[in-house]
């Protein structure tokens, strides 16, 4: 697991862009995170590139699937370095139970440490207008509640949620469940298709364990500064 909270989103579908990034990140986030565009454009030998870089690998490929499949995908990860990877979390109980246990496979293969499974709750692109537009009458909050709790009595790592939710779940689930916090933006940063976000600062004072920043590095001019600039407002 790593310390530092910053995990830096590489969104993109071209290597040779995202191995020039996590080389000038490295030393400087405490992950990368690779999602699907990336894998759907490059796959498995596309993620070998970038674990070889001695940056620990964040897969957030949202595995939703029946129990097997999901088991499945998740072993087939094992060649793959990930120190953590995303299941949704609304695949259901026996989903979850699944997933942990073909995570606990992944590590008696490759004989490493067995890696963090999380599942996304929200996701931060949604709002309570589209959750209803799903036919979902519960508030935003009380579906997050409730998909967190699944989460850990399933047995996860923890769950991915909104900055809005962090103190919340930072209570109900207590201090030893891992909070992965997408929607993050520095002061001053354009929040595009994101509805639900903070600063980093804000986000960490509330408790997050996990930083996802995408753009705001990524787009940057000089990466490795914007990191910098936000490392200050951490303290790190």
């Amino acid at each position: 697991m790593t310390r530092n909270p910053i995990i830096c989103a590489i969104d993109t579908t071209d290597v040779s862009q995202a191995k020039t990034l996590a080389d000038q990140l490295a030393g400087h986030v405490g992950a990368i995170k690779l999602g699907l565009e990336f894998f759907t454009a490059n796959g498995a030998e596309g993620v070998h590139l970038l674990a070889n870089r001695n940056l620990p690998i964040f897969l957030d490929l949202k595995f939703h699937d029946i129990p097997n499949t999901v088991a499945k995908a998740i072993k087939a990860t094992a060649g793959i370095d990930t120190f953590m990877m995303t299941v949704h979390t609304a695949g259901g109980r026996a989903m979850l139970d699944a997933a942990i246990d073909a995570s606990m496979e992944v590590a008696d293969m490759t004989g490493k440490e067995r890696p963090l499974v999380v599942g996304v709750t929200v996701l931060t692109s949604l709002d309570q207008e589209d959750l209803s537009m799903l036919g979902m009458r519960d508030a935003l909050q009380d579906q997050v509640k409730r998909l967190a709790e699944l989460a850990q009595i399933s047995g996860l790592d923890g769950v991915v949620c909104s900055p809005y939710e962090i103190s919340l779940l930072r209570r109900q689930c207590g201090q030893d469940f891992t909070l992965v916090v997408p929607g993050i933006r520095p002061e001053g940063s354009e929040t595009g298709d994101q509805k639900r976000v903070l600063t980093p600062k804000e986000a960490l004072d509330k408790g997050a364990d996990y930083l996802v920043i995408g753009r705001p590095i990524t787009g940057a001019k000089h990466p490795q500064q914007a990191v910098t600039e936000i490392a200050k407002t951490l303290k790190l």
